[in-house]
């Protein structure tokens, strides 16, 4: 693995805007880093997409990282996490971080008995956070639900129309039968949701997986040394697939980017 330099940036990625709910963590955290997002929106959303698709994509996202010198790598996507993490971790001159690996050790260390997940087709099918859970504790009961509809509602921000308030309330009804005493949003489109959530159930009983994970990227990155201490000058990048203006005015909800949307085709 090469040397890597403290300045250098910090990658991540996801299938559209739902990764700058953990990018602003980290850089709430972490505010003298720099950072570079990209966001695949020519093929969003990831949760239906196969395997070997997931593969391909995160071949040409990754590749790109090392050609921009990032000194980690941020898979904010549970998708990609769930489904492809162990087929790549060790391919790049970088550590990439996965989100459903890390917040489950989190999660398996707390006092919940009952835990739901609302997550994608794809990482509820992979049975990630169950597993992931299941090594450290046992006991825990956790219920995964697919919500189909809700990375579109965030991608278009549209989660105030009366239809896609509906959609999401009939979701949760539906977990909140599994009587949960907290409930993962276990995508990192959905901490968007809210504010449409809250209307039906308390706040407390949702847990947004980007404080866990920007909170174990950071103590895992300090231990080994690689902080930019240099608060002088840090720098911020963003690059998407495709819509490159659609994807910075749906990031108005979460994060308020003042850069430049790069389009970059691989």
């Amino acid at each position: 693995m090469a040397i890597l330099k403290n300045n250098l940036p910090i990658g991540f990625f996801d299938s559209g805007v739902g990764g700058l709910t953990v990018l602003k963590e980290v850089k709430r955290l972490m505010p003298n880093e720099n950072f570079i997002y990209f966001g695949d929106t020519l093929h969003v959303p990831y949760g239906d997409k196969t395997k070997e698709q997931l593969l391909e994509y995160s071949k040409d996202i990754l590749t790109f990282f090392e050609e921009k010198k990032c000194k980690a790598v941020v898979m904010a996507c549970n998708t990609t996490s769930s489904t492809i993490y162990e087929d790549i971790k060790d391919k790049y001159s970088f550590k990439i971080y996965p989100i459903v690996q890390t917040v489950a050790k989190v999660l398996a260390n707390t006092s919940i008995d009952r835990l739901g997940i609302f997550a994608t087709k794809a990482t509820i099918s992979s049975n990630a956070y169950q597993n992931e859970i299941a090594k450290y504790n046992s006991n825990m009961k956790v219920f995964g639900q697919h919500c189909p509809e809700w990375v579109k509602i965030v991608e278009n921000n549209t989660s105030e129309r009366a239809e896609s308030i509906e959609i999401i309330k009939n979701d949760l009804n539906l977990m909140l039968r599994n009587n949960p005493q907290k409930i993962v949003l276990g995508c990192t489109h959905y901490p968007f949701l809210l504010p449409v959530l809250t209307k039906f159930a308390p706040k407390e009983l949702f847990i947004d997986p980007a404080k866990y994970f920007a909170q174990a990227i950071n103590t895992d990155l300090t231990l080994a040394g690689l902080t930019n201490d240099n608060s002088s000058e840090h720098t911020e990048e963003f690059y998407v697939s495709s819509e490159p203006d659609k994807f910075k005015n749906s990031a108005k909800m979460f994060y308020e980017i003042e850069q430049t949307v790069n389009l970059l085709n691989f």
